[in-house]
């Protein structure tokens, strides 16, 4: 087993950690020295529970003052896929103090924050400060209000509401004048996965019993806001002075939705701290520890950071760190496969705005509503049932798999399901409904899906690769608006009828917040009635500029080859909004694709305003000669090419540009919604 601990200190501190290697002991005694409550693990934590008691009694150990500085992130995610969209960023300057036996203070002295979407969040002070003494006895976040009262490992009698387990054994080799030092993991779960407590792991130092590092979660008990979906904690500490254990880094992630609603993402609270910097023994006013446990300085924004308020997430991005995603992966295992999550076993499910309500050519008025439960473990089950009123006809979707798709197996089936020919959108759900509403242009090819798909997802370096296979009936849409379909701006195309069975594999990069390419792919390999068929995609995401600054430059590269046996729907369409403006809507068509889009931006009057220039250049091959109804086989003809203008408006959400295709185009006007909202609409 890997393990990598991390500290430093101003005169010796972690800065690098080896191979965690098992220490040599008999096969037996490990094997019962790993059982739960084993005689060992019960005296690594009575150890651990004696330290920390001496520690505060120490005579030599009076005082200390430190500074911590930190960033808190909030921003929305889907539970389902990577896409997470950053509302506020926070970064804030502490002076921490600690006075024997455990009188703790500290005091904000710098602050200031930046909002990339509208908000009204406020944090509880504790989202905002770091955590002294290992949270004491007892654990209390969000003021109370999240978790009240949790019970700390090694409290006093923690052993009679924790179970706990020697996982390994551990040398750690440092960079500093200590050559070793060695450590034990120990696993921790309540008696009663039904009662408050925590799940995670303590690293204790084998010698004196001193907390290293903890990682831990909550049971769903624990948890006082129904909001809740999990809290998720790290605290590492580290030798300051070669002889004090205290904090170095932290990391907490607290992630809500609606009790009673799963409505496509859910709001996170994320916030990293590092502490340094310390003072022992200082002499300390008494009259700091009769002020409120938490202070601020005046004037916060005029205090001189060393980083900026977006170096770390331009570095790391907003993926979850590995302390934090261990966290969630050992959780699942030592809770049996339970899903902890504080979220209500069942509720209300919508996959988008439009999926209770929409309109289109094809359907006429559609209205759905799903329901998603968790009948047991980890296991989630979601449906969803809708009924197209001008169509006259029902559709249904369920999904069977764990809680969290990303890295399980999951069973999909759907019936009557609407798809748009692309692979490229046109408009967001709520747009095209509004057009369509409007007698105006209907943004979707559509054509309807029924079949059933299995899938497996794993994470692989920089990203995740999801291995699926598919069988799916598909069946040509009609205008069922008008009897003569005069009403639509376009004809519906036809597509191949017919059944087909196929091997799908997508690969999904992992976002960062670095400035690189982030390529991802889809290969398809089957047969769809009598004919074998093959298909790729492939696209890449460049952005030359760092969250901070006004001024960004993003491009995006789209390529992409069709088998001449595949079916027609499976064909490329390019023109219009989004791909080609300033050409005829998805006028030109294709077995072969490239579509290449730059885009710059730059702030003229932040939040409210966005001055936007774009261009774009594709180019479309066609070598089939079967197509069927309604299809032109017109293809570009050589490379087309679209340059325009617009503004953004409010934080960039609302987009209104003015586009013209350079190779025999017109202008085009084009309201729209920032694409990172597509999803949800």
């Amino acid at each position: 087993m890997l393990r990598r601990l991390r500290g430093r200190s101003r005169t010796s501190a972690l800065a690098a950690l080896s191979l965690l290697v098992p220490l040599g002991r008999s096969l037996e005694a490990q094997t019962a020295d790993n059982a739960w409550n084993s005689e060992r693990a019960l005296e690594l934590i009575a150890l651990a529970r004696s330290l920390r008691h001496d520690m505060s009694v120490d005579p030599e150990f009076r005082s200390y003052s430190a500074e911590a500085r930190g960033y808190v992130y909030y921003f929305l995610d889907r539970a389902d896929t990577h896409e997470r969209t950053l509302v506020k960023t926070d970064q804030i300057a502490l002076d921490v103090y600690w006075r024997a036996p455990r009188d703790t203070r500290q005091r904000i002295v710098g602050l200031r924050d930046e909002k990339k979407l509208p908000t009204n969040i406020k944090y509880h002070l504790d989202h905002l400060t770091v955590v002294q003494d290992d949270f004491g006895d007892r654990i209390h976040l969000g003021d109370g209000d999240e978790v009240e009262a949790v019970i700390h490992p090694v409290a006093p009698a923690s052993d009679s509401v924790y179970d706990f387990r020697l996982a390994d054994s551990l040398t750690l080799t440092f960079a500093g004048p200590t050559a070793e030092l060695r450590v034990y993991e120990l696993q921790v779960r309540p008696k009663d996965l039904d009662a408050p407590g925590i799940i995670g792991s303590v690293f204790l130092e084998r010698e004196t019993g001193a907390i290293v590092r903890m990682n831990f979660t909550f049971t769903p008990a624990s948890y006082v806001d129904s909001h809740l979906d999990y809290i998720r904690i790290s605290l590492d500490n580290s030798v300051w002075d070669e002889k004090y254990w205290l904090p170095y880094r932290q990391e907490v992630e607290i992630r809500r939705e609606v009790p009673l609603l799963e409505f496509v993402s859910g709001g996170v609270i994320r916030g990293r701290f590092d502490i340094r910097g310390y003072r022992f023994n200082p002499e300390l006013p008494d009259g700091l520890f009769g002020m409120a446990r938490v202070t601020a300085a005046a004037n916060l924004e005029d205090f001189q950071f060393e980083s900026g308020l977006y170096d770390q997430l331009d570095e790391e991005g907003l993926g979850p760190t590995p302390a934090l995603d261990d966290i969630r992966r050992q959780a699942l295992r030592v809770a049996g496969r339970r899903y902890v999550t504080g979220l209500a076993p069942s509720r209300l499910y919508f996959p988008s705005l439009t999926s209770v309500v929409r309109y289109s050519r094809s359907e006429g008025y559609f209205n759905g509503i799903g329901m998603s439960l968790r009948p047991g473990g980890s296991l989630r089950l979601k449906t969803f049932g809708g009924y197209a009123l001008g169509r006259r006809k029902p559709h249904a979707s369920i999904y069977l798999g764990a809680a969290e798709e990303q890295v399980q197996p999951h069973l999909r089936a759907t019936w009557n399901d609407l798809r748009d020919l692309g692979p490229i959108k046109g408009a967001s759900g709520v747009l095209n409904t509004l057009s369509a509403l409007a007698g105006e242009e209907d943004f979707t090819d559509p054509y309807f899906a029924s079949g059933i798909s299995v899938a497996h997802s794993l994470p692989v370096t920089g990203g995740h690769l999801q291995i699926s296979g598919h069988w799916e009936r598909h069946r040509s849409a009609e205008d069922v608006v008008t009897e003569d379909g005069a009403s639509s701006v376009r004809p519906i195309r036809r597509i191949d009828d017919g059944d087909g069975l196929w091997l799908q594999v997508d690969a999904t990069p992992r976002p960062t917040g670095r400035s690189s390419p982030l390529p991802s792919a889809t290969l398809r390999l089957g047969r769809f009635e009598d004919e074998t068929f093959a298909s790729a995609l492939v696209s890449w995401e460049w952005r030359a500029a760092p969250r901070s600054s006004a001024f960004n430059v993003t491009a995006d590269v789209h390529g992409g080859w069709v088998g001449a046996d595949a079916p027609a729907q499976m064909l490329f369409l390019l023109g219009g909004r989004h791909t080609l403006p300033g050409y005829d809507y998805r006028s030109f068509e294709g077995d072969r694709m490239a579509l290449v889009r730059i885009e710059v931006t730059q702030a003229i009057l932040t939040p409210w305003f966005r001055l936007r220039l774009f261009a774009s250049s594709g180019v479309t091959g066609l070598e089939r000669d079967r197509l069927p109804q309604d299809w032109t086989g017109e293809t570009t003809d050589g490379l087309k090419n679209s340059v325009g203008a617009g503004l953004g408006l409010g934080w960039d959400i609302l987009r209104l540009d003015a586009a013209r295709g350079v190779n025999g185009g017109e202008w085009e006007f084009i309201f729209s919604v920032n694409h990172g909202f597509w999803r949800w609409l």
